[in-house]
């Protein structure tokens, strides 16, 4: 059902002869229209002829509506609040304007009801704005608004699209449109109030804007609140977009431009797609993608959330999508991550959509047609999933530093997610792409749940008790207590087998020593490895391990070595291939393909000794 037929509606009982009105209009437009009486009781029935059937009925005798298709019905107040998004004060008030009638307000004192100083001055500002946005529009087609013109034209917009969005002229003059304003009844200080004009140092009243691009910007009920100007010329030493200022029917931290076109369609469809600019929105609406809506001279904020939460319908029994849109680089990537900020303040799904080649939505459609902006949209990604990327991303992970100060600014990201459920998942998420081990991460993620940083790991730390790091002391055990037995096999494997620091320190005082082939068994293999090791904590570790028992049945021999030793092996190779994994993941194939899949390569082959070292470990500790 259309705006008219909804003005039919509620102006039913001002105007006693609209129904005669109504009937011509729709007829002309090839509807069905039909009275019917009851019982002396008469309904006016309205209805497209390609539904064959009465879809919407006007009760001239209650003044209520019911609409047979999908079965809503109620007052004027309720038909406005439904139809158009509108509060219930908002849909009086506007019912309210539309019919001429004065509200009055009860005061909180118990006194009687006066009128509310602003409905008055609000009309007038509001009307000064049509006029505003009928002279810009004209202006528009003169021989000086070209440069405006091109602009348009040069993004894929022509006058068609021109006159949809309502865009217009500030033409070369100081005071052209408060002349024209003035000349119509408004008072310098409305005009000055509603942010259309200014007062000069001379005294007199200026245009606001001048020689630029204008957009109407209006608010959820589609009244015209403020402008939005664009530069167009160079030797403009003006910003590059200026807008209305603060004013009492414009607070920018409330407006989103194109939210009137996009409000139904947004309650619609569940979601609305956040963009940075008007040709941007204009660019979305205009490829098939009605959602898109963009803030006016602010970043997007809380306010401007709760004006969606309620198209959206953002509760804990229904959850819509939103969508932001930011360009690939430094600025676009800070904008999202500023986003992510106030992503919690959503029940419903954020994500992000990132252009190809840094381009807004504007300069995707210019250049790949209306299908790439959709399909832009399509391949959103959970911004909590961008969030975390970009943060990784300015650390180097293939050292050990960069690992853990990487952990430490992504965990609190996680932290933060409202979804407590899908916490573990982003956690052992995070440890995939960092390549480290979940209990660390995990303890990071708790932290940063509470407040607390906690101590800063130590260097390439594991639990003293995982299985991997027995295996590493079980390895260390035979070189100090059976070297003869342990011999080549044991010196074949390096430092870099170990995970813990401790170990490593031990494993190179071994080194040091002669190696365990050089060896033989005994108190002076034992002192000679401890006067080898330059770590305090694997001086004391030597004397520990020297005497720890074997985690073997019987005495070790040739089998149990090579099997703790390929164990050792499978270890260090599982983690290489975490930390391979991790940065292929990181690796955009297009982009990198060449890189990609050089490592793919090499990880293929990493996995398929792992595997034989596994089949040859097989037996167990």
């Amino acid at each position: 059902m259309g705006n008219d037929l909804l003005e039919d509606f509620f102006l039913i009982s001002a105007h006693r002869d609209r129904f005669r009105t109504a009937r011509k209009k729709y007829e002309r437009r090839g509807w069905v229209v039909e009275t019917i009486e009851d019982h002396g009781e008469v309904e006016e029935v309205f209805c497209p002829v390609v539904e064959g059937t009465h879809a919407f009925v006007l009760e001239d005798n209650i003044l209520t509506g019911n609409c047979h298709g999908c079965g809503q019905g109620g007052d004027a107040i309720k038909f406005l609040m439904d139809a158009e998004h509108l509060s219930f004060i908002e849909s009086v008030e506007r019912l309210a304007g539309k019919a001429g009638i004065q509200l009055r307000y009860d005061t909180d004192s118990g006194g009687p009801p006066a009128p509310r100083p602003q409905t008055g001055q609000r009309q007038r500002l509001l009307a000064a704005h049509v006029a505003a946005v009928d002279f810009y529009r004209d202006q528009l087609g003169s021989p000086d608004a070209r440069k405006a013109r091109e602009f348009l034209a040069e993004r894929g917009f022509g006058r068609d699209a021109a006159e949809k969005y309502g865009c217009g002229f500030a033409p070369d003059s100081w005071d052209a449109l408060s002349k024209h304003l003035l000349r119509k009844g408004f008072s310098a200080e409305e005009l000055t109030a509603a942010g259309i004009s200014k007062p000069a140092r001379s005294g007199s009243l200026i245009d606001r804007f001048r020689r630029r691009l204008l957009w109407p910007i209006r608010d959820l009920s589609g009244d015209v609140i403020g402008f939005g100007a664009r530069k167009l010329f160079e030797d403009d030493d003006g910003p590059k977009y200026l807008n209305t200022p603060e004013t009492p029917i414009y607070k920018k931290s409330h407006v989103l431009y194109g939210i009137d076109h996009a409000k139904r369609e947004i309650a619609k469809r569940g979601r609305a797609v956040i963009v940075e600019g008007y040709t941007d929105v204009m660019a979305c609406h205009e490829a098939g993608e009605p959602t898109a809506v963009a803030t006016c001279g602010t970043a997007f904020g809380v306010d401007h959330i709760q004006v969606l939460r309620r198209l959206l319908m953002d509760s804990d029994s229904f959850t819509g999508e939103i969508i932001y849109t930011f360009d690939g680089d430094a600025a676009g990537q800070k904008a999202a991550l500023r986003a992510f900020e106030e992503d919690q303040r959503f029940v419903g799904r954020t994500f992000i959509a990132v252009s190809p080649d840094n381009m807004d939505p504007c300069e995707l459609r210019l250049a790949r047609g209306d299908l790439a902006v959709r399909d832009m949209i399509a391949a959103r990604e959970p911004l909590v999933d961008f969030a975390l990327r970009q943060t990784i991303a300015r650390f180097d992970l293939d050292t050990v530093e960069g690992r853990v100060e990487a952990m430490r600014r992504a965990a609190p990201l996680v932290a933060k997610l409202k979804d407590r459920e899908k916490r573990p998942e982003y956690t052992r998420k995070l440890a995939g792409d960092l390549g480290m081990d979940l209990e660390p991460v995990q303890r990071a993620v708790n932290n940063a749940q509470r407040g607390d940083s906690g101590p800063a790991p130590q260097r390439g730390s594991r639990p003293a008790d995982s299985p991997q790091r027995l295996v590493e002391r079980e390895a260390l055990k035979l070189a100090l207590q059976e070297p003869v037995l342990a011999g080549p096999m044991f010196d074949a494997l390096g430092p870099e087998n170990y995970g813990d620091a401790v170990l490593q320190a031990v494993r190179e005082a071994l080194t040091q020593a002669g190696g365990a082939s050089s060896a033989t068994s005994g108190a002076v293999w034992i002192e000679k490895v401890r006067d080898a090791c330059v770590d305090f904590a694997g001086q004391a570790l030597v004397g520990e391990l020297a005497v720890e028992p074997l985690r073997v049945d019987g005495a070790a021999d040739p089998r149990y070595v090579q099997i703790t030793l390929a164990r050792l092996q499978a270890g260090a190779l599982t983690t290489r291939i975490r930390d391979l994994k991790s940065k292929v993941q990181r690796l955009n194939p297009v982009a990198h393909k060449d890189q990609y899949l050089a490592l793919a390569g090499e990880l293929f082959s990493l996995e398929q000794q792992a595997r034989a070292l596994r089949e040859q470990a097989a037996g167990g500790l």
